[in-house]
């Protein structure tokens, strides 16, 4: 992605080191302000209707709001506590694989996407239905989005399952990439097609940074091994050698230690089977 190059020159005081990091600070905190009062996710979610009647706060807000979640019980602290560790791993995984420019536009493009596709999904259902539509778990594709990433560019990288076994980090990805096909199946027909569109606008930035220069390069090394077994079968083939026994086929390159002659019927033999 050369162009961002040209955008570091000239937009290189958007850098924001950590955001991430930061990101999963401000889910936890109101998490737990939802605890002390469990409609203030509702006030933070994005509701196009309340935002075009002044609530602006809610176009940053709904990338916090956890009001899909509720209770603060043994399993959400835990939750909590393995996003918090998690998010500042692939914080600066992220930054040294990319640089702290490049991570934070990823993020903002994530930003953008995931708000667009609010912004147009709640226009469709308002205009079709009269209610604008909202989605609570925007802050989950956000953060699953770079998750994914993570997994992309260090595949290997072990977590402990259970604080005991050490599962690599693209199993983690796969199985959440799974659980989240196997709920959109569950869904009807209509809001499976919102969700699939929603999901998409929402994960674009994972496609541009990691998805589609990953499949970039595996096509680069399955192409470079096919041509590199396509040169040795060319050059091991008997048409490729100079001598070739005329009784077993044997020719330098296949058997480097042989050596020829000419026999007086002027074809070439190996010394195992040249005519007395």
């Amino acid at each position: 992605m050369e162009f961002l190059d040209k955008w570091e020159r000239k937009l290189g005081w958007m850098s924001f080191p950590g955001l991430f990091r930061y990101y999963a600070l401000f889910h936890v905190m109101v998490f737990l302000l939802q605890f002390l009062n469990p409609a203030i996710g509702l006030a933070l979610d994005f509701d196009l209707e309340k935002i075009l009647n002044g609530e602006v706060w809610r176009v940053v807000t709904f990338l916090f709001s956890t009001s899909g979640l509720s209770g603060l019980g043994g399993l959400s602290v835990l939750f909590l506590y393995f996003m918090v560790i998690i998010a500042f791993m692939v914080s600066d995984g992220l930054e040294g694989a990319w640089g702290v420019f490049r991570t934070s536009m990823f993020f903002y493009v994530g930003i953008a996407g995931l708000l667009v596709a609010n912004v147009l999904f709640s226009l469709i259902f308002w205009v079709t239905f009269g209610i604008p539509l909202s989605i609570p778990i925007t802050g989950l594709i956000f953060y699953q989005s770079a998750f994914f990433a993570f997994a992309t560019l260090f595949p290997k990288v072990e977590l402990l399952l259970f604080f005991v076994l050490p599962v690599q980090v693209r199993w983690f990805a796969i199985f959440s990439a799974a659980m989240l096909v196997a709920a959109v199946l569950k869904m009807p027909f209509v809001i499976a097609l919102v969700a699939i569109c929603f999901i998409a606008f929402g994960s674009v930035n994972y496609l541009l940074w990691a998805g589609i220069p990953a499949l970039r390069g595996k096509a680069r090394v399955v192409s470079s091994a096919k041509r590199k077994r396509n040169f040795n079968k060319t050059k091991s083939s008997p048409e490729s050698a100079f001598h070739c026994c005329s009784t077993c086929s044997k020719t330098e390159v296949s058997d480097p230690e042989l050596e020829f002659r000419m026999a007086e019927d002027g074809k070439e033999y190996c010394l195992e089977h040249l005519p007395d």
